[in-house]
């Protein structure tokens, strides 16, 4: 199994993936009691000095099947002063995405490594000549089914695993199964991702990964208000008091998934389903639920030697072409002495 299986199996109604995971960590450990996800506020005070050792910026966005070179821009952003630039995408066109990456960035940073299931796909960039300051890079995929093909709706993910400049660290961006019903699906491929992503590469002796960062449409959507009075509380700036009918919380807080892992405040708006073209929810006969699907997580594997601080967790409003917003965080590590 990875170095990064801090996901912990839990027990719950059958889904489809009939093989029980054992409730254990990467090196068959019991699993203690869980800590669900801790929610930390992003300061926004980095300054891209010596407080930090590495600064990375993660964006992650369900593309819905479109793109253009604007939108491209405004994904990677103007700040060319990270030492990484995770992105991860999910319903990604048929276009060379790669290349209009490489070409938003060109003028500060290169392309390190790439992971792509169909449509779904991961980049990390760093800036020129930091290629020197990789020692180990690896990447992977695991398939949950799910829609791809000409519908380019890919489920599953696709993960970078990178010693860079010392630090052991994993990538996974992810897209799971759809609709608030199928809670305990998501729950399932969470774990058999967790288990199965470089599996193949699996050495007893290795260290594991100091820090795994899980990005990308997880699909868990809000459960116990219909979409009006949600809508509601959105319209009045009051979407904060929606997080206790957040699925991914509820059942990280149950022990099913992501124990241990950090995430920012909701305090962006709900980042799905939107029209597309516009800043509006879904108007469509279905009038879905808004929904917080596009997250990003985070879990140190000793926090004691490296220090993780959050100085940015929002979504990016100024896209429109799809039904999903980006989401993107600004991540600082700092080795403990």
């Amino acid at each position: 199994m990875g170095n990064f299986n801090t996901i912990q199996a839990g027990k719950g109604r059958r889904s489809k993936y009939k093989r029980k995971l054992p409730a254990v960590d990467s090196f068959n450990n019991p699993i203690g009691t869980h800590e669900g996800i801790k929610t930390i506020e992003a300061d926004n005070l980095c300054d891209f000095s010596r407080n930090s050792d590495l600064c990375i910026y993660i964006v992650t966005w369900n593309m819905n099947g479109q793109v253009s070179d604007e939108d491209v821009l405004e994904l990677v952003g103007s700040n060319r002063r990270f030492d990484l630039i995770v992105v991860g995408l999910q319903e990604v066109p048929r276009k060379s995405l790669a290349r209009l990456l490489e070409d938003a960035l060109v003028e500060t940073h290169q392309l390190l490594g790439k992971a792509i299931m169909q449509s779904l796909q991961l980049y990390v960039f760093g800036p020129k000549n930091s290629d020197l300051f990789i020692k180990e890079l690896k990447v992977d995929n695991h398939s949950v089914g799910g829609c791809g093909g000409m519908m380019r709706r890919k489920k599953g993910a696709v993960a970078i695993r990178i010693n860079y400049k010392g630090l052991r660290m994993v990538f996974i961006t992810c897209h799971l199964s759809a609709h608030a019903r199928n809670v305990e699906e998501r729950n399932s491929q969470c774990r058999h991702i967790s288990h199965y992503l470089f599996s193949k590469y699996w050495n007893p002796y290795a260290r594991p990964a100091e820090i795994t960062i899980w990005l990308g449409d997880l699909n868990y959507r809000l459960q116990g208000i219909n979409t009006h009075p949600a809508r509601n509380l959105i319209h009045r700036n009051l979407h904060r008091l929606l997080t206790s009918k957040d699925q991914l919380l509820q059942e990280a807080e149950r022990g099913q998934i992501f124990n241990g892992y950090c995430e920012g405040t909701l305090t962006f708006k709900p980042t799905y389903k939107y029209n597309i073209g516009s800043s509006n929810y879904d108007t469509s006969y279905k009038v879905r639920v808004p929904s917080w699907t596009d997250r990003i997580l985070f879990k140190m594997e000793d926090p004691d030697k490296i220090s993780a601080s959050l100085h940015c967790y929002e979504s990016i409003d100024d896209i429109y072409s799809s039904d999903h917003k980006p989401v993107r965080a600004h991540l600082c590590l700092k080795f403990i002495k």
